[in-house]
């Protein structure tokens, strides 16, 4: 009896799980490569520095320190702010926009340093929706 629960439980648990980031997506008419190009120049206005680049496939992802944020825990250093961009050509001839806010608690632990996911911050959210305002072409 109890084997037949465990289903039931795990779809629960699914369903409440809670979501750290929500990725936004736009359509955009500029061609991919433009939209890709003022996502690198718009990371340095807006105060991120670039942490990983695929310019094949057109994913880059930027990091920003937020030096404002202060904990009570021994272990805290700071928190981080990080956009996950892609872009890619969509099936209607437009250019598919997808940024991914995530916020990042990073502590020192026994291994170094030790990055745990948050709910995304406001700052990091308006920073996504700036982008995307500046990027829609």
């Amino acid at each position: 009896m109890e084997y037949r629960l465990l289903p039931a439980v795990v779809l629960v648990a699914a369903g409440c799980a809670q979501r750290y980031a929500t990725p936004t997506e736009l359509r955009a008419s500029a061609t991919p490569d433009a939209v890709f190009s003022c996502v690198k120049q718009q990371f340095g206005v807006l105060g991120y520095k670039q942490s990983s680049l695929d310019a094949d496939e057109l994913r880059i992802s930027g990091t920003k320190i937020d030096e404002t944020s202060r904990r009570s825990d021994t272990q805290f250093r700071r928190v981080l702010n990080r956009l996950e961009v892609d872009v890619s050509p969509a099936a209607d001839g437009n250019t598919a926009f997808v940024v991914l806010p995530r916020t990042f608690a990073e502590y020192t632990t026994q291994r170094g340093p030790t990055e745990t996911e948050e709910k995304s911050s406001t700052e990091v959210k308006a920073d996504a929706q700036s982008l995307l305002e500046r990027c829609k072409g």
